[in-house]
């Protein structure tokens, strides 16, 4: 019997991960709507999913909600089909593996798990993570059964977008990470944490979408253009395998205690329009500048619902909004965060 390929190994971690992650919400709110669970086909190329979506209908009787969560979704997507000449042309910046003429089409695989929890409490802070594997083939001869992969790569990083701020929530959730990748590594926090704060950066209003975690691309067994070659860190495809579930199991950890803390907190009508306009930039840096979303929405057959599962239910924007300017204030507060990331992992140590 053949040994299971690292597509079938991470396709089975990504869907056990899932179920883990959206029974843990199920199980916090058990009054709550449970998720919906919907399964997927590709068209015309091929591959599979599952949506795992939770939101609530709005009431007959137009009394407001009383869930925990307003908007949620844990989706997974396992997708094949053909690469345009124009993308390898991209990847090959990373994964110069990969043969490239212009003119010729590869095999590609791709799967992920992606999440983005909305809660309703302006106290309680967005979370979003995305754990995902991909492989690039050379085309197979029409007497051959399978292709021979030239690139394989990991991907992923989980963040925490707060309206409010709290230090012991930052402070949580970054640490946790860290000790996740410090199992790997300890150079990996840091360089993939600068990195999270870079990704994240929504240019046009100068300043970062929360207050980070990790962010990172292309971990192979290739030179990598942001960590030395003479650092401790996964190289074999198993190692970073083994690293990929180390910060995906970190996520629930990581998130569930800050959530429970700050779910039930009283708050006032100005803190939840300080909560709108928040996913307002939400919206803004997912829709303008997030790499997973343009290229979800340019591949052919994409499932349009599960790729803009991201966005709050409800946001705002104000024109020349005048809350965040007052630096004193809680609102002011965050916006000088977002302005200069913190050593929030670092903090903990003094």
């Amino acid at each position: 019997m053949e040994a299971p390929t690292m597509r079938q190994r991470f396709e089975e971690y990504i869907f056990g991960l899932q179920e883990e992650i959206i029974t843990s919400f199920e199980t916090l709110d058990p009054n709550a709507p449970k998720f919906k669970r919907d399964s997927w086909q590709r068209a015309h190329q091929g591959g599979k999913g599952v949506s795992g979506v939770f939101f609530v209908p709005p009431s007959t009787d137009g009394s407001p909600p009383q869930t925990i969560l307003e908007k949620a979704g844990v989706n997974i997507s396992v997708v094949h089909g053909m690469l345009p000449p124009a993308a390898i042309k991209e990847m090959r910046a990373d994964h110069s593996s990969i043969p490239y003429d212009g003119k010729t089409s590869l095999p590609f695989f791709a799967a992920g798990i992606s999440l983005v929890v909305h809660p309703r409490n302006p106290h309680a802070p967005t979370v979003h993570a995305n754990y995902r594997y991909f492989e690039i083939s050379e085309k197979a001869a029409e007497d051959e059964g399978t292709s021979k992969v030239v690139a394989w790569w990991f991907g992923g990083g989980s963040d925490l977008t707060p309206s409010y701020l709290y230090d012991e929530d930052a402070r949580h959730f970054h640490t946790t990470l860290q000790k996740a990748c410090n199992q790997h590594g300890s150079e990996l926090y840091p360089v993939f944490k600068k990195w999270c704060d870079e990704y994240f950066y929504i240019v046009h209003r100068q300043e970062t979408r929360g207050i980070g975690g990790l962010f990172f691309d292309d971990l192979s067994t290739e030179k990598h253009a942001r960590l030395s070659e003479d650092i401790k860190r996964p190289r074999s495809s198993e190692e970073i395998f083994d690293f990929i579930k180390a910060v995906g199991n970190s996520f629930i950890p990581s998130y569930l205690p800050i959530l429970e803390r700050r779910m039930s907190m009283p708050s006032t009508d100005q803190q939840r329009r300080w909560q709108l306009i928040r996913r307002g930039r939400y919206v803004e840096f997912n829709l303008v500048y997030d790499r997973g979303t343009k290229f979800g929405l340019k591949t052919p057959s994409a499932r349009i619902e599960s790729i803009l599962m991201s966005l709050p239910e409800t946001v705002r924007w104000e024109y020349m909004t005048d809350m965040g300017s007052d630096l004193e204030s809680e609102e002011g507060r965050l916006i000088a965060v977002l302005k200069q990331p913190v050593d929030w992992a670092g903090l903990e140590n003094l």
